[in-house]
């Protein structure tokens, strides 16, 4: 398939290549929720969002919503536990994610989801990864991100001051603690001209 995606004059490394996760940033955000944010994590993310959109087997979903079907406004595609990823550095931030969050998660990264928004009408509405076992316990989801910015936003669960990230260019950001149970994450559409983004979530065994 075909995604035009401009190069950033922030990331022009050919090569690709991760950062330390030392540096990720936690922002404590209530009810037992964190978010660690590490800008450019990945070098080279416009070379591995090349790549992604050519070898990952996109597919378009259609869902039931309340009395019609429609069209999932983005592009999935999903490796289970054991199945080989997409690209190398991809299985590489995983196992640098399982080792650092050892400590704090207690278990491996073993999962991974693409996502790819093609244009700002491509979205994901408000929701918490909670089917499985982020329902019932704290957990970690991880996602990279590669391709133009796209805000990503967190608001409570109920409602409340939304927080807003922009991620692209290799940017990292873990929600982590109670994130999933105790707030709500979004990818709103935008009327601005936005390039395509793709987003690589990590999550461990039976969170979903």
């Amino acid at each position: 398939m075909s995604a035009a995606l401009q190069g950033s004059l922030f990331d022009d490394a050919e090569e690709m290549s991760l950062g330390s996760l030392k540096n990720a940033r936690r922002t404590m955000l209530g009810r037992g929720a964190w978010i660690d944010v590490l800008p450019a994590w990945l070098a080279g993310a416009s070379t591995l969002f090349d790549l992604l959109v050519d070898q990952v087997p996109w597919r378009a979903e259609r869902r039931q919503m309340y009395d019609r079907v429609v069209a999932v406004p983005r592009l999935l595609s999903s490796y289970r536990e054991g199945d080989p990823l997409p690209q190398p550095i991809l299985a590489e931030a995983r196992d640098a994610l399982s080792a650092h969050y050892a400590p704090e998660l207690g278990e491996p990264f073993r999962t991974a989801g693409l996502c790819l928004y093609r244009d700002g009408a491509d979205s994901v509405a408000w929701h918490g990864d909670t089917i499985g076992r982020g329902s019932t316990e704290d957990t970690m989801v991880a996602i990279l991100s590669v391709g133009a910015p796209r805000v990503l936003a967190l608001r409570p669960k109920g409602g409340g001051e939304v927080i807003r990230r922009a991620l692209g260019h290799g940017d990292l950001i873990v929600m982590g603690g109670s994130c999933q149970r105790t707030w709500d994450h979004a990818i709103p559409k935008t009327g601005k001209a936005v390039g395509p983004r793709i987003s690589i979530q990590f999550r461990p065994r039976g969170v979903s």
